[in-house]
């Protein structure tokens, strides 16, 4: 007798009194097996991704291409990524000036005369895609999970716009679908990545500032440039486990 993967998982479902939400996961993980790359197996990878914010030169490409890639509102203040500006006056990391106009969207205009003393640069945001994220623990229903190949997802068919995982978020980086009324934010184009390509925004951007990466790829660049570069994370007090890592963040950075 021959079981196939889905008769396997309910079977699975029945030992383990899988409950609804943690089942329909399975369900979610398995619609993004993409028929191209039959061979993907969640246990073979571990995504993470690497931003240098040297090279990020605030062209509002990689929001543009989200938006797109991911069907994201075009209105103001819905993003799945953004880019924030950092002025810091004179050098004085504990004050600075931060501005996001349309979350970098087209770009950001002249605003700073060059050669006053001031430091100016660009740092990318997103889902930090946490190994012990808040979001997935304040979920009453299981709709925000950890998939095993270590992205954070949201099936949207169990999701009930309580708003609990946005509050839990210290990173700022989920919203509200005005459209829909549930959760929203970076998938890291799994849909994308289970095909073997890159995300939207890694694709597009023009200086290489984002890099995704196979953690459990031996071979992938990721692993070179963490060796060559001090990386850092957002909030590191946190205690998130956070996979995403910053190049040449400035103390200033909140």
């Amino acid at each position: 007798m021959t079981v196939d993967r889905r008769q396997l998982l309910a079977g699975l479902g029945k030992l383990l009194v899988l409950t609804p939400a943690a089942a329909a996961a399975w369900e979610y993980l398995e619609a993004g097996r993409p028929e191209e790359a039959p061979s993907y197996r969640l246990a073979d990878h571990w995504w993470a991704m690497v931003i240098d914010v040297e090279a990020c030169i605030g062209c509002g490409s990689c929001v543009r291409a989200c938006k797109t890639e991911n069907g994201v509102p075009l209105e103001p203040y819905y993003f799945r990524t953004w880019v924030e500006r950092y002025h810091v006056p004179n050098g004085v990391s504990e004050h600075p000036e931060v501005d996001s106009p349309n979350g970098g969207y087209d770009g950001f205009p002249e605003r700073y005369r060059p050669g006053d003393g001031a430091k100016s640069f660009f740092v990318p945001k997103l889902c930090n895609h946490c190994a012990h994220s808040p979001c997935t623990q304040v979920c009453p229903v299981g709709a925000t999970f950890d998939s095993p190949d270590g992205v954070v997802l949201v099936d949207k068919s169990y999701c009930l716009g309580c708003r609990y995982c946005v509050q839990a978020c210290p990173y700022g980086c989920r919203y509200i679908d005005p459209r829909t009324n549930t959760v929203d934010k970076c998938s890291l184009c799994y849909h994308r990545i289970t095909k073997g390509l890159t995300t939207a925004c890694c694709e597009t951007c023009p200086t290489d500032a984002r890099r995704l990466g196979d953690l459990k790829d031996p071979k992938d660049p990721i692993h070179e440039f963490l060796r060559a570069h001090k990386v850092q994370v957002l909030k590191p007090q946190m205690a998130t486990g956070s996979k995403t890592w910053y190049a040449g963040l400035d103390g200033s950075v909140r």
